[in-house]
């Protein structure tokens, strides 16, 4: 069961011919949304979710538990060699 949050302000945009859109002011200034922000478009069941997407330092940590320090050198001595 899907529990949908309270709505809050109710905005009608416009779809451009190459799929733009415009966010309004108010709900960037609201959540911190300005030019160069990254956004994830979710499909959900009851519609298009779109959500600032994390930044790197959002993400530090994320990850913990999922590989040992070992592992995670290894990984990245990988990827360095490729680059070479």
């Amino acid at each position: 069961m899907m529990v949908v949050p309270e709505v809050g302000m109710t905005e009608e945009v416009v779809v451009t011919r190459k799929g733009q859109t415009t966010v309004p002011v108010k709900l960037r200034r609201k959540y911190g949304i300005s030019e160069g922000t990254r956004l994830e478009v979710v499909d959900t069941a009851n519609g298009i979710l779109l959500k600032k997407a994390k930044g790197t330092l959002e993400l530090i940590g994320s990850g913990a538990g999922s590989a040992s320090v070992d592992e995670m050198k290894n990984l990245l001595d990988d990827i360095r060699a490729e680059a070479d």
